[in-house]
């Protein structure tokens, strides 16, 4: 019964980041962590990996590489503290602070703030991506923040190509720290036919997402997932 939940919860994230370039932690990440605690970061960052990097084959001529870099300029030191965070305090109290720190970016952005995806902006976004991907496998919302006015292939083909790089990157830091082990590896096997699956039915949802449903969804998702962990990690779920 254990692995037919995980099986759905990572078909329906899978749809969901190959439509607007993340979600495989936002979606799975709250119930798998339940289920089977071991597989959260090291597995859902790996199959999120394997969808990345079918997307950004897919969509690779609408990248935006200036973008991308910036972010990836603030992944690498994010990514490393992460790790390190992870390493040193317990896992909830990280991620309840960073939580609040998304409920609070996706509040301004609720009541009509953009930010700019300026250089800045974009580092930052990238670092926070970086600290909150590596020790929760959720990075996805302050990219969706600073990308979310990006066109429907635009903002998965740049999301998708960031989280191709960065979930490398915190692949190897948390293969360093011993947070990748056998049993990680082969869920990763088993769950990659659902991965795909829900890649395959993302390219029928695409064709619902308009610009601004695009942009809500990102929202909206930033949002619960948000909410999902703080509650996680408190104890209620």
């Amino acid at each position: 019964m254990g692995i037919a939940v995980i099986v759905v919860a990572v078909l329906f994230a899978s749809c969901l980041q190959g439509s607007i370039g993340f979600g495989m932690g936002m979606l799975a990440a709250p119930v798998v962590a339940v289920v089977d605690p071991g597989l959260v970061p090291g597995t859902l960052i790996m199959l999120a990996t394997l969808l990345t990097l079918m997307v950004v084959i897919k969509e690779r001529t609408a990248i935006d590489m200036a973008g991308t870099g910036w972010a990836l300029l603030g992944r690498i030191p994010g990514t490393v503290a992460g790790a390190l965070l992870l390493a040193a305090i317990p896992e909830h109290a990280l991620a309840i602070l960073i939580a609040t720190v998304v409920l609070g970016g996706v509040a301004v952005t609720g009541m009509g703030w953009v930010p700019v995806p300026r250089r800045r902006n974009l580092v930052l976004a990238g670092a926070t991506s970086g600290v909150l991907g590596t020790a929760t496998s959720i990075g996805g919302p302050p990219m969706a923040l600073v990308w979310q006015r990006s066109a429907g292939p635009q903002l998965r083909a740049t999301m998708s190509s960031f989280f191709l790089i960065g979930s490398l990157m915190s692949i190897a830091m948390l293969a360093l720290t011993g947070a990748v082990d056998r049993h990680t590896v082969a869920m990763f096997g088993a769950l990659v036919p659902a991965a795909v699956l829900g890649y395959v039915l993302s390219r029928y949802v695409n064709r619902l997402l308009n610009p601004q449903r695009q942009r809500w969804t990102a929202i909206t998702v930033s949002l619960i997932g948000a909410v999902v962990l703080i509650i996680q990690q408190t104890g209620l779920l």
